[in-house]
């Protein structure tokens, strides 16, 4: 579960790249808990709440698989039943990483949150204007990650209050206006922030780099005060690598055991070594981010003196004589007096004998 304080919360989204087989989705459950992920993420729908029949596929998705088949009949393909979540949840149990799951329906909320007491849901992009799934998962009172791809500032802010509406009036009856007020009282804010993790998402498979727009990461956090984060749909590892840089809080990527797999999404997918350097690599950037305070770090200690310089004698100086720029020099190591107050020093009369190269000393 996203914790606000702790690391970088990183999903590994198996999404449907287990292509309707439980073995497969089993063996991205253990790539993924290899690669040091917190959480692998699945889909969880049934194509008859999700689809109309004659619905069409996205472009992507002709791409990537047949394009003659609907988008009811590949879908209804990647569908998980109960029994198979309860096996996958379990699997997840034995390898300690969290199963993660996106409900797209009531039955898929319901399934997760009371079937299998999941500890958070995902919403994603494409719910962000379907307020009556919004408003059924928060008030299942679970936290809640919802992806903001395709969506304007206005959309989001419409939905952060289905979501406030729904955390703090468990039964009230919605309107557009109840969303308004729960949004804007102190309660539902509050709601808002103890619950919610915006992440910031281009919904296109892979997403071009000039579209991705990390700059609007800070005006998510900006505009709503909530922690935010990236689901990724670039190709390679960069840009979620970029996203924790710029301060996300969760990153999402779909994996896949191998992009050459058929289905829709596998070719926009790290493959398992891919993903293990994105995880390796996140940990390295966070680690590097550090404190905001310029003070030398402990490693760098040692090497002040080396590094830095001393006041020396560029050549003998004799006892009396005047300290110029001409018998006053600059060199390592840093362990005299700091080059800082050269000037102090020119015009002073010398009080011993020095050597060249040797420090000067008060």
């Amino acid at each position: 579960m996203v914790n606000r304080s702790q690391n970088v919360y990183i999903i590994a989204e198996a999404g449907v790249n287990h292509n309707g087989s439980l073995d497969l989705a089993k063996k991205l459950i253990d790539v993924a808990a290899e690669a040091g992920a917190d959480a692998v993420k699945f889909q969880t729908f049934k194509a008859d709440n999700l689809v109309r029949k004659n619905a069409s596929k996205a472009e992507y998705q002709t791409r990537t698989t047949d394009a003659s088949e609907s988008q009811y009949a590949m879908i209804k393909k990647l569908e998980l039943d109960e029994e198979d979540h309860q096996i996958l949840i379990q699997h997840c149990d034995h390898r300690g990483i969290q199963f993660l799951s996106t409900p797209f329906d009531f039955d898929s909320v319901d399934l997760l949150v009371h079937k299998f007491n999941v500890k958070q849901l995902k919403i994603s992009s494409g719910e962000i204007t379907n307020a009556p799934l919004l408003l059924k998962a928060a008030r299942s009172s679970k936290p809640i990650i919802l992806s903001t791809g395709m969506s304007t500032l206005g959309e989001v802010e419409q939905a952060l209050a289905v979501l406030a509406f729904g955390y703090t009036e468990p039964d009230s009856m919605p309107s557009i206006e109840a969303f308004h007020f729960a949004y804007c009282s102190v309660e539902g804010q509050q709601a808002l922030r103890q619950n919610v993790v915006l992440l910031h998402c281009t919904t296109e498979y892979p997403a071009p780099f000039e579209d991705v727009n990390l700059r609007a990461m800070d005006t998510l956090a900006t505009a709503f005060g909530l922690p935010v984060g990236f689901s990724d749909h670039t190709s390679g590892i960069a840009v979620p690598i970029a996203a924790v840089a710029r301060g996300a809080v969760v990153i999402e990527k779909h994996f896949t055991l191998d992009r050459n797999l058929p289905g829709p999404d596998h070719k926009a997918s790290l493959e398992p070594d891919e993903l293990k350097d994105m995880v390796r690599s996140i940990r390295q950037v966070e680690a590097a981010l550090g404190s905001p305070l310029k003070t030398p770090a402990p490693s760098e200690l040692k090497n002040i003196s080396v590094a830095r310089k001393s006041l020396v004698a560029a050549r003998t100086i004799r006892e009396g004589e005047i300290f110029t720029t001409e018998n006053l020099t600059v060199k390592r190591p840093g362990d005299g007096i700091s080059p800082m107050y050269y000037w102090e020093w020119l015009g002073k009369t010398a009080e011993k004998n020095y050597e060249a190269d040797e420090k000067v000393r008060r």
